[in-house]
Parts: structure tokens; sequence; C-alpha cells
């Protein structure tokens, strides 16, 4: 595994041994609750390191990739203080996010603030947080609205010299320090290569659901999706966009029911998947409509057990906060860190869920939203 060094980090001694070693549908007051079956408890989750990643040789999704063992760095050297934003606590797989960000925090002795902008569509509401929170923050870690929207934002964050993590959804800013994300071209593409697999080769129509218009996730989601399509039999004969709250969901998958109901599958984001196992109940074509999701929530995972999704990939949401953390403390601290990493993608159905480690992408059962860690609680 190659470190690339940055004017941030420093070249220590303990380089060679580094180069091994380190590397959207309930509201939130109840998301907690609902988040379903995942970690067995939060003790049991500390020994999530080391844990197998993609490591890129750049910020760019198009560089080179190498396999690699990330843990973390330990005990921070103080209790820095760093701001994580995020788009929403809508759905649980923010929710995974939050578990992981706090539960690093908390064992690397660092205070966390969480600020969460209430939807896609709140852009400006987002930068206005990130700029408040950031005033007391040493570093800050952004799962990002926008693939572009927030490049200004991130460049008055570098000038300032804090340090800025990528996390989750993407940014296009030259200026972040680091990314802890996986490709959703990847997740998409697993799930669309899921859906030919499944489908036998035969002529099969599909409807897509990528997620919010403009976001660099569903936009990346989109590509691999259509590329991984290309040349076979599967057919897409509607994309619909929107936010991954769970009405919007379900009005789309309204929609296109109505405009196609001859369709066989129904692909897109986890709130997509979870919102249509009830209706396709309720419109008795449960037996005649198969569903995966493009990454893996709670929601997911009760429906691959219940037979109501078939299929969905898991980014490890609360493995990329834990490192996203760490990331932020080793900037801080001078300390060598991995430019661009995220979890290797794991592809979760029916067959094998029994082997399927949801304490790398749920919060545990009745974990409820953490906006805020103090070191040392």
């Amino acid at each position: 595994m190659q470190f690339k060094r940055h004017s941030a980090v420093l070249a220590t001694a303990a380089a060679a041994t580094l180069a091994l070693s380190a590397c959207g549908s309930s509201t939130p007051a109840d998301s907690g609750s609902a988040a379903g079956p995942a970690a067995e408890n939060t003790a049991a989750a500390k020994s999530w390191a080391p844990v197998k990643v993609d490591v890129w040789a750049d910020l760019s999704m198009d560089s080179a990739r190498s396999k690699a063992e990330y843990t973390p760095v330990g005990k921070a050297e103080k209790p820095w203080n760093i701001c994580v934003s995020v788009p929403h606590m809508k759905d649980a797989y923010w929710l995974g996010l939050n578990y992981g960000v706090a539960e690093q925090a908390r064992e690397a002795g660092v205070n966390m603030t969480m600020v969460e902008a209430g939807g896609y569509e709140n852009i400006d509401k987002q930068i206005q947080q990130i700029e408040d929170c950031a005033q007391s923050a040493d570093a800050v870690v952004i799962g990002a609205i926008s693939l572009d929207g927030l490049n200004s934002t991130v460049e008055r964050l570098a000038a300032t010299g804090k340090p800025v993590i990528d996390v989750i959804n993407g940014m296009s800013s030259p200026k972040v320090t680091a990314k802890s994300l996986v490709s959703f071209h990847d997740l998409a593409e697993i799930a669309a290569e899921w859906v030919v697999k499944d489908s036998g080769g035969q002529p099969v129509k599909v409807a897509w659901f990528p997620g919010p218009k403009g976001a660099g996730w569903s936009e990346d989601g989109e590509r691999g999706f259509k590329a991984a399509l290309a040349g076979s039999a599967v057919e897409i004969v509607d994309t619909k966009w929107g936010d991954t709250g769970k009405d919007a969901q379900s009005k789309l998958i309204e929609d296109v029911l109505a405009a196609h109901p001859d369709i066989n599958y129904i692909v897109g984001t986890a709130v997509t998947a979870e919102a249509a196992g009830p209706i396709l109940r309720d419109r008795g074509l449960s037996d005649k409509i198969r569903v995966a999701g493009y990454y893996f929530t709670p929601g997911t995972y009760t429906g691959i057990q219940r037979g109501t999704v078939q299929a969905a990939p898991s980014d490890s949401t609360a493995i990329q906060g834990r490192i996203a953390i760490d990331q932020a403390i080793r900037a801080l601290e001078k300390k060598e860190f991995q430019q661009h990493v995220g979890p290797e993608l794991v592809m979760v159905t029916k067959d094998t869920l029994k082997d399927f480690d949801v304490s790398t992408t749920l919060a545990p059962d009745g974990w409820s939203p953490t906006f805020q860690v103090k070191a040392g609680s």
C-alpha cells in the first residue's frame, strides 16, 4: 500500500508501520428507535479495526486504487473540536454515519458537534451551518448536499488552515484535505449487475431512482447504473430523481407504477427500496416486481430478511464516519494519513445476509441521533 504525502502530513519513522495499518425514512425524533437490527452493542463495535479498504492515489475517483487495511490512530493528543455537517437525518442511512462519527469521537477523546440541513434542497442552510459551526472547530467533516455547491465554503475553510474531510457524498473542490467515501458509481454498478444476473439475461424493464439531482453521489450512481446496463437486455423505462425522504420516494414510485405497470424491477436509493414494499403489497405486485437498493440501511436489512427487498450493497456507512474522524485527527496532529480511502463494498442478499457484519454500516438498535460528543464522556 502506498501513502500520498501532503504538506500537512509529517513524515515520521512510523511510516512503514502506518503503510500497513493506517492506512433518507424516519425523522430525527424517532430514527433512533426505528434503526432496526445493527451492532449487538457499542462495545462490540469498538473492534471495528483493522478494516479492509480501497485506497485511491489522489482525490479523483478515476485515480488508481490499491487494497489496504485501516486502523485508527487511537487517542488524540488533545480534545480537538470537530464539526460534522450532513444533509439531513431523515433516514437511517445518515443515522449510521452519525453513529460512526460519534463513537469514534468518544473513543479518540475529541469533541464532536453535528449539524443537519434538513434536506437536499437546503444547500444555503448547510453552508450557513458549516460557517457557524466552523468558527469554534479545529476541523470540519462534510457530507455535502451538492458536488460543486460547497466549493467556495471549502476554500474559505482551507484558507484558515482548518482540515476539511469529505465524507460519503463527495465534493469536487481540490481544497479538500481528505476523503472518506466510496464510489456510488460502483455501488450502482453492483446493483445493475445484480439485475442482469437475477433476470437471467432475459429482456426486463426497470424503473431507476438515483436520488436527488445535483448531489455528487446520486450523479455518480446514475452514471454507474446506466454504464453497467449498456448492451444488456435490461431496459430502463423511467428515471426518477428526488429527495431521499420516504414521502418523496413513495410519490415517485406511485408515479412510475401509474405510467409503467409492466415493470419488472424497482432499483434505487435505500429509501426507494424501503418504500416500495408496502406499495407493491397494496397493489398485489410483490411477486411480480423485484426490488433492490444501491446502498444499505436498516430498512433494506429488514426488507431482505422479509423478502420485500432482494438485494442492496453496503458501503459500510458507520466505518466511513469513523475513518473521517480519524483522518481529521491525523491531519490536525500532522500525522501520516491517506488522502482518499473507502471501505470495500459488500453485496447483501438473503443468501449472504447471515455473514454480513451489520455493525460496519448500521447504528445499534435503539441508537438516537447524537449531535454533541464531549471529550471524556
